[in-house]
């Protein structure tokens, strides 16, 4: 018997009398912690386009100071596969219990101290200098979240319900999508725009902190996951999980990273470009595009649960790979309504957008685990999932610079969109052939 197939039937054997109870609360643990995750972090996005470039970069022209408010972003981004390799290698070898608790501590620290740092006008240069700094920090932390909780909730879920409790994670983009642009939102309509930029926008991020500690005691309370306790007691737990990742697994990663692209980058694409561009060059009011990407994410969340139900039903590649054709198709029109000037269009084209890429975002979590075996998936989720973080956060300083060159018309950014869309869809069709057999699992 080859190891891999003594590792699928372990794992087989690992989660067989798995209850339906266990599986909830451990799902409910992870989110809690991925919605935390995501509203620390497109606190970070949303911030970018409405406050950073104008308190952290104010010696620069607009359109150059969104650019580095961006790059500010995407840097954030580009430390995450680091972090990937660094929580996920630890997520392999000690357990992915413990690792999470730690990846969202820092995650809600770091939060916090962006939340207190003095701005340019105070500090001057050290000011932008502090701010990037942090975001590495926080990108290296995020590096390990989302890839250890959709580890651990797979790992404790009964094998045939993959798919439904893999997007429970997931969930948690929207919901911290919609607390931070709520807490946005609110703090713009309650403040003046004087008050808003000298100190109201930090309220936001320092009520992260109280949110850490509920975070924090419900993980601790989680069992490790009976898939790696299993390969701990059999002494099948990888010595050195990274390099086997990137030498047998360099495959998986690619289409993992793939399949994850849209998910983020036309997230990314569709959040914090279009806000900027909605308020910067179409005229719009920040409340507006705020409230677009909060009617977006609640739509996100009943899409990605009906994405868990078509996956257990027909496969998690499918649903990426006519999600990802959907996105594509409708990314001409989204922007065409996008630049109506009409209120409601402009939240309905946000809405449309995001809905359609959330579908095969669905089944990025059923699909980037059952393409690495136990022994090393923690890592190998974690590094397909964050190498394409990374080129998923320069995004929008991509398309915003591309859409400067275009004397700012919106057409580059619904073709960067549609491609974006196709890169995803082929890696459903791919993954499949490349995912580990295991007896019972829709690929």
């Amino acid at each position: 018997m080859s190891e891999s197939t003594q590792m699928t039937t372990m794992e087989s054997a690992a989660i067989q009398g798995l209850s339906g109870k266990e599986a909830n609360k451990v799902a409910f643990g992870a989110l809690i912690g991925t919605a935390l995750e995501y509203y620390d972090y497109f606190l970070f996005s949303a911030a970018s386009a409405l406050v950073f470039n104008v308190q952290y970069f104010t010696n620069e022209s607009a359109s150059a100071a969104a650019l580095a408010s961006f790059a500010t972003f995407g840097v954030g981004v580009a430390a995450r596969p680091l972090g990937g390799v660094i929580f996920g290698a630890m997520g392999d070898r000690i357990g992915r219990r413990k690792t999470l608790i730690l990846t969202i501590a820092g995650i809600g620290l770091i939060t916090g101290l962006i939340g207190v740092l003095p701005t340019y006008a105070a500090i001057g240069v050290a000011a932008p200098i502090l701010l990037v700094l942090l975001r590495i920090v926080q990108g290296l932390f995020v590096g390990g979240e989302w890839s250890g909780a959709l580890t651990l909730v797979v790992e404790n879920a009964p094998l045939h319900l993959r798919a439904r409790y893999a997007v429970i994670p997931l969930i948690g983009s929207p919901i911290g999508t919609i607390l931070s642009s709520g807490g946005f939102f609110l703090v713009t309509n309650l403040f003046s725009q004087q008050n808003f930029n000298s100190w109201g926008w930090r309220i936001p991020f320092l009520f992260s902190l109280p949110l850490l500690l509920v975070a924090i005691y419900i993980r601790s309370k989680l069992e490790e996951s009976p898939v790696f306790r299993q390969l701990k007691e059999s002494g099948e737990v990888a010595q050195s999980p990274v390099a086997t990742t990137f030498t047998r697994n360099w495959r998986q990663i690619l289409v993992g990273m793939a399949a994850s692209l849209l998910g983020m980058g036309g997230f990314y694409l569709v959040t914090t470009f279009c806000v900027w561009y909605g308020v910067q060059v179409l005229g719009y009011d920040s409340s507006l595009m705020l409230l677009g990407t909060i009617v977006a994410a609640i739509a996100e969340i009943f899409v990605v649960i009906w994405g868990g139900r078509l996956g257990t039903k027909y496969g998690s590649s499918r649903v990426i790979l006519w999600g990802g054709i959907a996105s594509a198709l409708v990314a001409i029109p989204a922007f065409l309504l996008l630049t109506s000037g009409v209120p409601v269009l402009v939240v309905f084209a946000m809405t449309l957008a995001v809905s359609t890429l959330s579908l095969p975002y669905a089944g990025t979590g059923a699909v980037l685990t059952g393409l690495f075996p136990a022994k090393t998936r923690y890592t190998g989720v974690a590094v397909a999932n964050n190498i394409a973080a990374m080129a998923a956060g320069f995004v929008p300083l991509l398309v915003t610079g591309i859409v400067a060159s275009a004397s700012n018309r919106w057409w580059p950014a619904a073709v960067m969109l549609a491609l974006i869309s196709l890169i995803t869809a082929f890696a459903g069709a791919v993954a499949p052939r490349f995912s580990v057999d295991l007896p019972g699992f829709k690929h």
